[in-house]
């Protein structure tokens, strides 16, 4: 009996499954690494060591069903739609060659495609089709996978690619980043087979870098096209037609956006192609040698010379040319924001010395009349809403309503209609009469959206509708009504790690995210006394604080932030005799604090923090030797959780003898 021969094909596999294990394994020192570019070794290696994928099992092309593919397209309607002229324009140069164009979404699904449907079967079996995943923890080394991992245009070319399966394939890709730098989407141009060499692919890629940045040209001009605009470049006659950097200014002349090319060239050096934006919110001074109030002179038409402008710290040269937004004339110019303005009343009120928030306080005045989304993030009861209020009544919508809409507190099964409104009748249950939305109700101030986290992800894709048309459609309705409001989300969930996971969308996300404001704890502050002090101060009544209470309140944790202060100062005012608060006025969980109350009596109001402290940490140190470091039993004891307490000891540098005796064995 014969034997019969392997394939030529199946030799070929084999051969470079052997290749890729060899680099994989053994790097740059492999034999056959000399033969691929630094960066397809480097995605071998992320294929085997980060994904954990198999170069010995072989799988076809991940197609998703049209339902999620749906979805995928959902998220990026308003780009597919500013992208799709840009797709056809680079199709009608590379049919002629065999090249399919591909377009994916940021985590590698094909969104929209152009190519020869005489061979739609071979082009879907081998995954140049809609729908399908080129992830790079799917489909390994490929264009749109490794464009996504790395931030560069490249071509994954035959051989190069991880799995076997696609080595017929070659590959040109290039990223589309969005106006604050993000990455948008990978274009991406590829032939089911090529009998060329590699090199034979540098006109491909030149190709699809260009139509990238086309693209991303027109979506940030659309997406700015109410903002300051400057076209800058390296040569003037080519300004008009197309600008190599892009920035937007808002009227205060800060970067509300800008290109990938200008990220690069004002980022500091060695800053990742991957890495976010390090511009928005800067004043322009810090990019360029020029006053916003001189913006006009460099407007489009006002001249037959682009105007020259210098990069600020450095010798670089630019040219430049301005448009303004539709509403703006020459007359009416972005005025200069003195660094000496005061701040407005309700922001100022928010802090009481605490250096971290005040440098919060400082940058949120400069946005409280920016069309930017703001999202404020920190614990609960870290005062989220307190911030929103006074953004809202610092700005020019302060005589309009403040609507807060907590997303947690709603029923799921209401909170479609409470933010949307509906028609009468239009569904079971509706009232005859219908009813304004939320939003609605917030037209011409404030939509404050507290804990979106917890908004139904099914819900997203409409509030991602309001945010970027400024229309609402109530529940039954067939036309969309107009809204005009700024929008503030809050929320103490990590919304980038549920982006990460699918339970929140990344493009509502992004939306929401135009600047952050990051509240800290009030563990974390320096301004405790004057938050008592100012609290004290509301009731008018003159109540004042004893010092073995105020070195209590210095010593806790405060796990429930400013709420829980607010708590405990009302409670302590209302049962403390003679308008002094003294330690046994305080919630018994504080009193465990203070129990050596002659010491702390001896303490003289102007005491320092570091005495406190020190006397706290000795407190602290006693109790739990007397519990013979049973760090449970003294947190049961003092009322508090067992981590609260070991951030305490961490705090004061309390080490147990027991943990050093275990390190000392180890």
């Amino acid at each position: 009996m014969s034997t019969a021969m392997p394939s030529p094909l199946s030799a070929v596999r084999r051969a470079h499954i052997a290749t890729v294990i060899e680099v994989a394994d053994l790097g740059l020192t492999a034999p056959a690494a000399a033969a691929h570019d630094a960066i397809i070794r480097a995605s071998w290696q992320r294929c085997v060591h980060d994904h954990r994928l198999d170069p010995t099992r072989m799988q076809e092309a991940v197609i998703l069903p049209q339902a999620r593919l749906r979805e995928h397209q959902d998220q990026m309607e308003d780009f597919l739609q500013i992208a799709r002229h840009g797709l056809e324009q680079l199709y009608r140069q590379v049919a002629g060659l065999g090249y399919v164009v591909l377009l994916t979404d940021a985590r590698g699904v094909t969104v929209d495609f152009l190519g020869d449907l005489q061979i739609e079967g071979r082009l879907r079996r081998a995954g140049l089709y809609l729908g399908a995943d080129w992830s790079e923890a799917q489909a390994g080394t490929c264009g749109v996978g490794t464009c996504i991992s790395t931030g560069q245009a490249l071509t994954v070319h035959l051989d190069d690619h991880f799995d076997a399966t696609h080595i017929p394939l070659t590959c040109t890709s290039a990223p589309v980043f969005g106006p604050g730098g993000r990455l948008e989407a990978v274009l991406d141009i590829s032939q089911l087979s090529s009998a060329e060499p590699k090199s034979s692919q540098h006109l491909a890629l030149q190709l699809v870098r260009d139509a990238a940045a086309r693209i991303e040209d027109a979506a940030f001009l659309q997406r700015h096209r109410r903002d300051w605009i400057l076209r800058l470049g390296d040569a003037p006659a080519f300004l008009d037609l197309r600008a190599d950097y892009l920035l937007a200014l808002d009227a205060a002349g800060r970067i509300t956006g800008h290109n990938r090319r200008a990220q690069q060239l004002f980022a500091p050096p060695g800053t990742a192609a991957t890495a976010p934006s390090t511009l928005i919110g800067r004043p322009l001074q810090a990019l360029l040698e020029l006053s916003p109030a001189e913006l006009p002179r460099h407007l489009a038409g006002q001249g037959d010379e682009a105007g020259a402008v210098r990069c600020t710290g450095r010798p670089d040269l630019l040219f430049l040319r301005v448009s303004a937004p539709p509403a703006v004339s020459p007359a009416r110019r972005p005025a200069e924001t003195p660094r000496s303005a005061t701040l407005p009343a309700p922001l100022a009120a928010l802090s009481g010395g605490d250096p971290a928030l005040d440098r919060l306080v400082e940058r949120a005045a400069r946005l409280v009349d920016s069309p930017v989304s703001l999202l404020i993030t920190g614990e609960t009861g870290s005062g989220k809403e307190f911030l929103a209020k006074a953004l809202h009544r610092s700005s020019a919508r302060r005589d309009g309503p403040f609507v807060a809409v907590n997303c947690a507190a709603i029923p799921e099964s209401l909170i479609e209609s409470e933010l949307f409104g509906h028609l009468p009748g239009s569904f079971s249950g509706a009232g005859p009469k219908g009813k304004r939305g939320l939003i609605q109700e917030a037209d011409g101030g404030t939509l404050f959206l507290d804990e979106i986290g917890d908004m139904p992800r099914a819900l997203q894709a409409r509030l991602l509708r309001v945010l970027a048309e400024r229309e609402v459609l109530p529940i039954g309705a067939t036309r969309p009504q107009p809204v005009r409001l700024r929008v503030i989300a809050a929320t103490h969930c990590p919304l980038e790690t549920m982006v990460r996971e699918g339970r929140f969308r990344d493009d509502l996300y992004y939306r929401l995210n135009g600047a952050h404001f990051a509240l800290p704890p009030l563990r974390e502050r320096r301004d405790l006394e004057a938050l008592v002090a100012r609290l004290l101060a509301d009731d008018g009544a003159g109540t004042v604080l004893a010092d073995d209470a105020r070195a209590a309140l210095l010593a806790h944790d405060w796990p429930g932030n400013l709420r829980e202060l607010r708590n405990v100062v009302d409670y302590a005012r209302s049962v403390c005799l003679g308008g002094v608060i003294r330690l046994a006025d305080l919630p018994e969980r504080l009193q465990g604090l203070g129990d050596r109350r002659a010491a702390l009596a001896a303490l003289s109001s102007a005491a320092p923090v570091a005495a406190v402290e020190h006397d706290a940490a000795r407190q602290l140190r006693e109790r739990l030797a007397a519990a013979r470091w049973n760090v449970s039993a003294v947190a049961r004891e003092m009322g508090v959780a067992r981590m609260t307490l070991y951030r305490r000891m961490r705090r004061f540098g309390i080490v147990s003898p027991l943990d050093a005796a275990e390190s000392s064995a180890e």
